[in-house]
This record gives structure tokens, sequence and C-alpha cells, in this order.
């Protein structure tokens, strides 16, 4: 997904941030005048909107603009779905890659929104464990099929370049519902989908 796919944020809220990239440049020593961070404060305010223009998205609404009816109950997955996103506690990023997958219940819903979906919810200041949950919970709540599953594997530069410093590291999470959480054969057939 590109940046003209998401609303933009109003000039004053632009000029705000654009105000305070300025202000951090200075806080850690650097001089905002100097020729190679004259245009940085409006590239990072424009940056960080971008970055969080998941807040000014319904996920909702994405999805139930492209739900259709279908005699079909068989897995659906989309894998691979990249993802990156920032985290909340450090204000760094997280990337990786999202599988989402469903049991439909005589309804589908359009690929290409499975992969919005992620992108809306990666959009936003995040912790992995939420962000996999709130995948699962709304595509259960919107589309209501038999189970919905979402796993997230990915790397976080709040882990890789300060702290611990492990860039070897992955976090995996995983968000089972409806059959998936409670049929181990649904459940082990989705997990061999992926490839886990």
């Amino acid at each position: 997904m590109n940046q003209d796919e998401f609303p933009s944020r109003q000039d004053t809220v632009l000029d705000e941030l654009e105000g305070n990239c300025r202000r951090l440049l200075e806080l850690v020593g650097e001089d905002p005048a100097r020729q190679g961070l004259v245009k940085t404060p409006e590239r990072m305010a424009r940056a960080y909107a971008y970055l969080t223009s998941g807040y000014e998205m319904d996920p909702e609404a994405i999805l139930t603009g492209a739900i259709f009816d279908e005699p079909s109950e068989e897995i659906v997955l989309v894998k691979n779905i990249e993802l990156y996103s920032m985290c909340e506690h450090h204000f760094l990023p997280f990337f990786g890659k999202a599988h989402v997958g469903y049991i439909p219940n005589n309804r589908v819903v359009g690929l290409s929104k499975l992969a919005r979906l992620v992108e809306v919810f990666s959009r936003r200041l995040q912790v992995q464990e939420r962000l996999t949950h709130q995948v699962a919970q709304c595509l259960w709540e919107t589309l209501k099929p038999h189970g919905v599953a979402v796993i997230i594997d990915a790397h976080h530069m709040c882990m890789m370049m300060r702290g611990v410093e492990k860039q070897g590291s992955s976090t995996v999470t995983s968000a089972m519902l409806g059959t998936f959480r409670s049929n181990a054969s649904s459940r082990n057939e989705f997990m061999r989908l992926v490839g886990l």
C-alpha cells in the first residue's frame, strides 16, 4: 500500500508536528538550521503522520465494502502480508509478516481487504500482541465466520538496536477464534498451511 491510499492529516496538525520535530532535533543537540537538516522537520512530520495514519481509518468499513455471499466453508488464508508498525514503548519500528485466515460461514471478503486490515492496525502505535488480536477480532466481528486465525512474526528495532541488542530475534504472536480455538484439526491445518 502506498501513502496516497491513506487520508492525509490536516495542515495544522502537520505544522504542529513539524514544530515538535524541529524542537526534538534541538533537544538531541542538533541545529535544525544546518544544511542537511533544514527540511528534516517537515519530512519527519509527514513520515510520522503516515506511520500513524491508521487512526484515521475505519477497519470495519474496509471489510464491509467487500463482503460477498459465497457457499464456502473451507479455510481462506492470505500469507506473508508485510507489515510495518511503531512500538508504542520506544517509538521505534517493528516489521514482519502477518498470516490471516478464516473459515467462511457462507460469506467471504475480498482478499486485498485482509492485507488492508493488517495495514490499518499496523499504522498505529502498537504492541504486537494487541495488533494480532485487533486484526482477528475485527475480522471475527465483521464477517462472522466459523473461525479466525492470525499469526504475526516480527522483528522489533527496540530489541535490535537498543536494550538487549539481539538482531536475530523475532517475536511470534497468534490469535485463534471460533473453530481455530476449539478444534485442534482446524488449527493444525492452518499452521500447516502457514508453514509452522
